[in-house]
C-alpha cells in the first residue's frame, strides 16, 4: 500500500505542477498515469511542438515544459506509479480513500486529485480499407519526433489545428522534403494565421495542397509507398509519398473514473468553481478533465485550478491549522 497525503490521478502538466504547489503546503503527492513517462499528451503525443500560452515563455517546446515542470517539483520528492491507469476507487475509513491500478498496486490518501487531462485517447481515423496493415509502418495519427520525417515525402491530411501546425512546421523548418496537405473541404477550422501561413506556403509552391479531396486508398508492399487521392469532381490520383498521416484528433474517454459515482457532464467532471472539488467530499478534478460554466481547457487555466485545490486540501486534512499565505519571493522554496 502507497501512502501519501495527495494521489494526483493524472501526470501531465496540470498534475506536475500541482505536485509544486502541494509541496509548499508540505502536503506530498504521489501520481498515477497509464503512460510510462510523466507529462501526459506533452511527452507522449508532441514533445517538439512549440506551446506559445505559457506565462513567461514566448514559445516553449512541450517535453522542455515537462523537464522543467519536474525540475520544479523535485524538491518535493513525488511519486509515480507509471505505466499503470487508475481502475477503481474506494472510501474507506479515517475519511480516506484507496485508489486501485489495472495492475493492482494501492494507493491509500485523504485526498484524490483527477487531472486525468481529456481521459483516454484514440486516434479519429480515416475510412481507408487495409489501413491497420500500414500502422508504424508508413502510417501514424501523431507525430511524436518530427525529426522521424527527415528528408521525407509525407502526406498530411486533416483541416484542423494539428494538420495546419504540422504542415506549416515540417515545411519551415525543411525537415521533410516534400509535404502534401489534403483536405476533403475548401475552408479549414484551424486558427486564422494558420490558415494564411499555409495559403501563402502553397502559393510559393512549398506545399502541395490539395483541397475538396480525401486519401481514399493506400498501397505499398510492406510500407506505404503511395496514397490514392479522390477529388469530388476530378475523379483519382495516385500520389507517391513515404508516410500517410492523418490528422483528425483524438477520441477522449473518462475511461474507469466514468463509474467512480462523480457526476459527468458531457465527459468531464463537474466542479465547484470554490475549490474545484466534485460532488464527492476529498475528490478534486483539475484541468482539461472538469468542467464548469466559463471553463478554458488551457495549460494555464489548470495550474491555477491546482493551486486552488490543494489549499482546499488543505484545510481538509489539517482542520485546526491555519493556511497563512506565503509568498515564495519571501520564503523561498523549501522542500522535503
Amino acid at each position: 500500500m502507497i501512502k501519501t497525503d495527495i494521489v494526483i490521478i493524472g501526470a501531465g502538466p496540470v498534475g506536475l505542477f500541482t505536485i509544486f504547489e502541494a509541496g509548499l503546503l508540505k502536503l506530498k503527492c504521489h501520481l498515477i498515469d497509464s503512460l510510462p513517462q510523466p507529462g501526459g499528451q506533452c511527452s507522449e503525443i508532441y514533445p517538439k511542438k512549440p506551446i506559445y500560452d505559457i506565462p513567461g515563455f514566448p514559445s516553449i517546446l512541450a517535453g522542455d515544459l515537462v523537464d522543467n515542470l519536474m525540475e520544479q517539483a523535485a524538491p518535493f520528492k513525488p511519486g509515480f506509479t507509471l505505466g499503470e491507469a487508475a481502475s477503481t476507487i474506494e472510501k474507506v475509513a479515517d475519511d480516506k480513500f484507496i485508489v486501485t491500478t489495472d495492475k493492482g498496486t494501492k494507493h491509500e490518501a485523504p485526498i484524490v486529485m483527477i487531472a486525468g487531462g481529456l481521459g483516454v485517447f484514440e486516434p479519429r481515423k480515416p475510412p481507408v480499407e487495409n489501413l491497420e496493415l500500414y500502422e508504424d509502418k508508413g502510417v501514424e495519427y501523431i507525430i511524436k519526433d518530427p525529426e522521424f520525417y527527415r528528408g521525407k515525402d509525407c502526406v498530411i491530411a486533416g483541416g484542423g489545428d494539428s494538420a495546419l501546425d504540422w504542415a506549416i512546421f515540417l515545411t519551415d523548418k525543411k525537415i521533410a522534403s516534400k509535404v502534401t496537405l489534403v483536405h476533403r473541404r475548401s475552408s479549414f477550422r484551424g486558427h486564422l494565421d494558420s490558415v494564411q501561413k499555409v495559403m501563402d506556403l502553397a502559393d510559393a509552391g512549398k506545399i502541395n495542397l490539395l483541397t475538396d479531396r480525401e486519401v481514399v486508398a493506400i498501397g505499398g508492399d510492406g510500407k506505404v509507398e503511395n496514397v490514392t487521392i479522390e477529388h469530388k469532381k476530378e475523379g483519382k490520383e495516385v500520389l507517391a509519398t513515404d508516410h500517410f498521416i492523418p490528422l483528425f484528433g483524438l477520441k477522449p474517454s473518462l475511461g474507469p473514473i466514468a463509474d467512480w459515482g462523480l457526476e459527468i457532464e458531457k465527459n468531464a467532471i463537474v466542479v465547484d468553481t470554490v475549490d474545484y472539488s466534485t460532488n464527492i467530499p476529498g475528490i478534486y478534478a483539475i484541468g482539461d478533465v472538469n468542467t464548469y460554466t466559463g471553463k478554458l481547457k488551457l495549460i494555464l487555466c489548470g495550474f491555477h485550478e491546482g493551486t486552488i485545490a490543494v489549499q482546499s486540501a488543505f484545510a481538509r486534512i489539517h482542520p485546526d491549522k491555519k493556511n497563512i499565505l506565503k509568498y515564495t519571493t519571501v520564503n523561498g522554496v523549501t522542500g522535503f
